[in-house]
This record gives structure tokens, sequence and C-alpha cells, in this order.
């Protein structure tokens, strides 16, 4: 590739045609700021609407100030980013900016981590160099897993780009002219009657407090409090392997017993292992699909191949709303939170001797869509969820702060039993490819009776956003398809439902990058593909350290089939268990 020489603030520096003056400043380490740019490595998607112009340089020989971010180098090029005349020009556009902008960083859900509000910091505004009042006037929009708060979108875009480019949801988009000029939805609706999927990936580029979870810490504290209620907590997989770096810790970092024990110092009755219900997801979802593999391989009726992995919620309502056509051939297994939450109000409750409603059931979860997913209707029973209360891994760590818990100095402790056994298949849950991966390691052994030759399935492994992989079960050779990344996913489905020329037995997909370790739940990555390969291997050296690393082997699940549902599919596990979806006509 040929490349380009330039000149920066007097700096020499080359890089290859095509790089814009932001690429070649940030290879010899020139901070230019930026508000409306993303670089989403790990989807190699680059929001370059260049509509904040916080990040406007001299060019020699040009008379306007150029957007850094979108302006294509040259050779010869010279460049200034710290001239008075650069500096009094992003002034005026964080001035402008703010300017309609509401004044409410005490009471914002993203200050500390607003992108608007380090900027004005950089630049030295203060309250008495701003005038002019908020006239845009949005009503806040709220939906079990978001708020959007259209009073803070400063127009840069990201959100557009993540749920149209990158996701290929499209429920976002630019509309309307001057102060109404917003990123809302088709018709302005509200997104529970749009086709978002409640990812919530917006929420994880947005810079401002424009979109934001549904906070429930505070309605946790509260049942905490409640001397009438038992409150228990489990917690995702891919938490314990993102939730230090909001302690200053490397990413990657495996903070499990120290979150156990914070888990506890905050008051919960009982800390449980949402991968448990990830090794009893194996058993059903497994089940299935060896169950509807030999149908196939007999000619049987029945449900159809490929099947699809469930467990994504963000996956389940895109299917739902967008490919209507495939809405029969998911598994009917719940995701491991809901099999939780099933599970606890039902047979753990029966062990305390207590009424479900009596219990509340707290997840910690990497994803914002399991806040959706634990408001479904058909995850109740008489009004009362199986899962009462969804905290997010910020949310956590934002607790843990408050009740000035010191995590360097807590010991670790282990999870309570009896729903806190799992296995090394539990954990891998946590990140792309682990769901089916775990599913081959029971399959295999369920199906030839012969344990298996290995246990790692690196061919299932990796962090291309669509992968397909074949794996050998004695007679039958299994077909895998992986996808992460929504827009990934549409166009594996779109090739499956077009007549499956690859012959796919089953698909596992996840909405989020890398999986559930780049939920939009977990510790900001800002697009850092480096952040969620060092949760990934966290993941994987988890699973290595596990002594059982098949979910069929622990002990805990089969005491539970044994002593309560029976057998997979049975009719118990099927009630319990699993569920049904819906087509949903959306805008």
């Amino acid at each position: 590739m040929s490349e380009v020489k330039i000149i920066i603030d007097g700096k020499e520096v080359h890089v290859a045609k095509g790089s814009t003056v932001l690429d070649a400043a940030k290879k010899i380490g020139v901070d230019i700021p930026t508000l409306c740019h993303l670089d989403l490595h790990d989807t190699k998607m680059v929001n370059q609407a260049a509509s904040c112009r916080v990040c406007v340089v001299e060019v020699e020989g040009r008379r306007n100030l150029a957007p850094s971010c979108a302006t294509p180098v040259v050779e010869g090029m010279v460049v200034k980013t710290n001239t008075i005349r650069v500096m009094e020009a992003r002034k005026t556009v964080l001035e402008l900016l703010v300017s309609d902008h509401p004044k409410e960083c005490l009471s914002c859900a993203k200050a500390g981590d607003c992108e608007l509000q380090d900027l004005t910091e950089l630049c030295g505004l203060r309250g008495d160099s701003i005038s002019g009042t908020a006239m845009s006037t949005y009503k806040k929009d709220i939906t079990p897993s978001l708020i959007r708060d259209m009073d803070k979108c400063v127009l840069c875009r990201r959100c557009e780009t993540m749920c149209n480019k990158v996701q290929e949801v499209g429920a976002l988009s630019g509309i309307n002219r001057g102060f109404n000029a917003v990123v809302s939805s088709a018709f302005e609706l509200p997104m529970a009657e749009t086709v978002c999927t409640h990812c919530g990936q917006c929420v994880a580029v947005c810079p401002t407090g424009a979109l934001t979870e549904m906070n429930h810490t505070w309605k946790v504290v509260e049942a905490l409090a409640d001397p009438t209620k038992t409150v228990i907590v489990q917690t995702a997989p891919a938490v314990r392997v993102a939730l230090g770096e909001e302690f200053g810790n490397e990413p990657g970092s495996i903070v499990t017993g120290k979150m156990v024990s914070a888990l506890k110092a905050i008051g919960f009755d009982h800390v449980f292992d949402t991968d448990f219900t990830a090794d009893l997801t194996i058993l059903e979802e497994g089940t299935e699909l060896l169950e509807r593999l030999e149908n196939f391989l007999e000619g049987k009726e029945g449900p159809s191949l490929p099947i699809l992995t469930s467990c994504c919620p963000a996956w389940v309502n895109f299917v739902e709303s967008q490919f209507h056509e495939l809405i029969d051939i998911p598994s009917t297994a719940r995701s491991p939170q809901q099999m939780f939450g099933s599970v606890a109000k039902t047979y753990f409750a029966d062990k305390l001797g207590i009424k479900r409603e009596d219990l509340v059931v707290v997840s910690v979860m990497p994803c914002l869509a399991k806040k959706f997913e634990a408001s479904r209707e058909e995850f109740a029973v008489d009004g009362n969820p199986d899962v009462d209360l969804v905290m997010s891994t910020r949310e956590l760590a934002d607790l843990i702060k408050q009740m000035n818990i010191d995590m360097e100095e807590l010991e670790e402790s282990e999870f309570d039993n009896p729903l806190g056994m799992s296995t090394g298949a539990g954990v891998i849950f946590g990140t792309t490819g682990g769901v089916i991966e775990a599913a081959v390691r029971t399959a295999y052994e369920v199906r030839t009776k012969k344990p298996l030759p290995k246990i790692d399935f690196e061919e299932l492994r990796g962090f291309d956003g669509v992968r397909v992989a074949s794996v050998a079960m004695d007679d039958v050779v299994l077909n895998i398809g992986i996808a992460h990344g929504l827009g990934n996913a549409k166009a594996l489905l779109t090739e499956i439902r077009d007549g499956n020329p690859r012959n796919i037995h089953a698909v596992e997909v996840m909405a989020c990058p890398g999986g559930c370790i780049g939920g939009a739940g977990q510790p900001y990555h800002h697009g850092d593909s480096s952040i969620l390969m060092k949760r990934q291997a966290a993941i994987y050296q988890v699973d290595k350290n596990m002594p059982i690393r098949k979910s069929h082997e622990n002990p805990a699940i089969a005491e539970i089939y044994e002593k309560f549902l029976g057998k997979p599919l049975s009719e118990k596990a099927h009630h319990l268990l699993h569920t049904h979806y819906h087509m949903k006509d959306k805008a």
C-alpha cells in the first residue's frame, strides 16, 4: 500500500494513502479532541459524520478549517492542530453545543462518563462563558432497558451508525432541522413500538446522557432494606472478566471471588452463579439439538434445522421483528437468566419454605436487553416476574463504590449452593462461540456414548463476525454457524432463509461485539477490540481452570433433574425452562 508524507505540528509522519488527518495525528501521539468520531475497530466501521466540528485543524493553503476525522491526507500536506484560530473555533463549537444542552450534570446518569463534559473541561468552559437556554423540548422515551433523553443529543450520529450500519437494525435516523434536529425513530415512535432490539449498543457509543440504561440500583437497595423479602443475586459469566476495569484493573482481570465477596458485603441473602443455569440450558438446548438432528437424519417431521441458540434476548427480539420466516427454528430453551429466575422461584423457594412473592431475584448482567427480557409477560406468574431486577456491570460497580467497599482489600469467596455450582462450559457462554462449544461438548458425549477426544473446540473460537465450522460426531458431521453483532447475524440468517447453501445444522448468535463480553452494560470499551479480546482470553482461562468442564457432569444439575425436573425436555422442564416466540410487526 502506498504511503503519504505529511507534516503535523512540525512533525513528519508517513501514513497509508486514504488515511485521515486524525489517523495520522494518532500515529505520532498528537491528541486532537473529537466528539462525533468513533472508530469501531472490531467491525471495521468508522462514524465519519463530521457533524460536531470539534476536531477541526488548519491545513496550509486552505481557507477554511478542516474536520480532521473526515479529511483525507495528501502528499506534502502541512497541518496545524494547536493554533489560536483552531482553539477559538473548538471553543465556539462547544459553547454552541452546551448552550442548547440541559444543565443537569449533577443529576445526569452519564456524569463522569460524558465526553461533552470532558471536552468542556479540556477547553476551560465555565458557566459564565456560556449563554443561551436549551430550546429543544423532547419528551423522555423510557423502555424497560434504556432511556432516551433527546434534549441531551448532540447529533453526533454515533447511535445511528451503530444501529444502521453495524447492527443493521434500522431503528434510528436523523430527523427535523435546526434546534429540533435529533436522531430518533421512524415517525418519532416510542422505541418500544419500533424494531429496536434493546441490544443497547447505541447506549455504549453515546458520548452524552442522551442514551442511558434503565437503572435498577435503588430498587435493589430498597429490596435489600425490606425485612419481609429474601433477596438473591445471580451473576453472568462475562461480568467477572470486566467488573475489575471499573476499579482500575487491567481488561481481562478475573475478579470472580472478590465480586462474590462484594455482593455478600452489600447484603444479598444468597449469591449464585448464572453459569449454573447455563449448564442447565445446555442440557435442554443440547437435547433439543440432538432430537432435531435425529429427526432430520431419519426423515421424520418435526421442528426443522438449523436450530438457533436462544440465550441472547436482543437476538430473539431481532428474529421476532425481522425474520418472521425463521420464527419456528430458534431453540425454545429460555436464556440462562430466565431459567435461573424460574428455578429460583420454584425449586429454591420451596427449599426455603417461602412464597415466590417474598423472593426477590436480582441479576447482574453485561447486557441491557436482559432488562427488557425480564419484563416480558411470558416470564411472570400472576404478574410476579421470574427475575425482578436486572443490574448492569456498571451499576454493580457504582453500588460497590457507593457502599464504600474496597474491592482490592476483599478476600475471595465462593458462590453459594445449590445454584452456584457450575462448569467451564457454563462460563464460556460469555463470549462468541461459547454457547455452541458448550453444547457440542455435551452433545458429542451424549450421542456417541464416548468421551471427547479433545475438550477445546478451537475451530469454534475466534473474532470473525461470521464463522462456519464443522464438528465430527462419529457418523455425523455437524455444520455450525456462529455470528456476533446483529449485522453479521442478518447476513448469516439471510443466507439460511434463502436456501442454506452451506447446510448449516446449528447457529449461535450473539447481538453484541464479542458476545456478552461486549455487552452494552459492561464498562465502556469505546470500540477498542483489544479490550474485548482480553476479556475473551480471560473467559477461556476461567474455563481451563475449572475442575469440571462439561455441563452434563455438573452434579448440581444431575440433582435438580433427579429431584425436581425429571429429565431434559420433560413436561415440567418444558413448563419452567422453555418459552415461545411471537412475530412482531414494528416500524
